[in-house]
């Protein structure tokens, strides 16, 4: 069994112990016990019906059968490409083709900001102690609710259009954060951090993600690691996925 990698990465030697992950996603599961956002209902994970067969091995079956109905951007930990708000598709399969980066942890409490809360760029400036690859974004305060909460007509914090015009100078490739989006929930369809972070208005960063919805436990505390974004094999512009931190050595 393979326990403990040295990766390099921006030609500095990094290690890590495979045998203690960091789960930072959230599970999926099905009904309302899952945090929810856009106004939509819950994921439902149910057993094939056909006939009088019920694909649930309780109800007789040989196995359990189920079919799984979720939106990757509301129901969960999600990571997606430009696609998202391109007109040309693009799939999250296509663009992210490598899974390790160096990642720094980040605690902000956002900002109160009219009726809104917001990550601002001078926030970033004071945390950044590095410059990674990836940059997490836990928002202060951290609770468990996060893990079901239905953010729906909530007004969530977001990231300020000049904050992510600074990840983006500074060639972060991969942002996560705990809430359903980047952006304000109601914007008018602006996305003005997604836009930004992705640079669309001239040479597209297609290399580039974005992850939100995923859950930082408290016991993980702000620094640097690595980082293993895993995602489904979906041909979308986002995939349900996995991010794994893996403290350094």
């Amino acid at each position: 069994m393979i326990s403990l990698a040295t990766f390099q990465l921006n030609d500095i030697e990094y290690n890590i112990d495979l045998s203690k992950p960091l789960d930072i996603s959230i599970p999926l599961k099905s009904g309302s016990e899952n945090p929810n956002a856009w106004y939509i209902d819950s994921p439902q994970i149910t057993p094939v019906v056909m006939g009088d067969w019920i694909g649930n091995v309780k109800s007789g079956a040989s196995t359990n059968f189920n079919n799984i109905s979720f939106n990757p951007h509301a129901h969960g930990t999600h990571t997606e490409c430009v696609g998202h708000i391109t007109k040309e598709f693009h799939s999250i399969n296509d663009c992210l083709k490598t899974f390790f980066f160096t990642a720094e942890v980040i605690s902000i409490r956002p900002e109160k900001f009219g009726d809104d809360f917001v990550i601002t760029k001078q926030q970033l400036k004071e945390k950044l102690l590095r410059k990674p690859e990836a940059v997490v974004i836990r928002t202060i305060p951290n609770t468990s609710d996060k893990l079901t909460k239905q953010y729906s007509h909530t007004n969530p914090p977001y990231i300020e259009e000049e904050a992510a015009i600074y990840l983006k100078d500074l060639s972060i490739k991969h942002l996560l954060i705990d809430q359903p989006s980047v952006d304000k929930e109601e914007d008018g369809g602006a996305l003005v951090s997604h836009n930004a972070f992705w640079n669309t208005n001239e040479k597209i960063r297609f290399d580039a993600t974005i992850t939100e919805f995923i859950y930082v436990p408290n016991h993980i505390e702000d620094g640097l690691y690595v980082l293993n974004l895993q995602i489904a094999s979906f041909v979308n512009d986002a995939s349900p996925s996995k991010p794994v931190l893996y403290k350094i050595n």
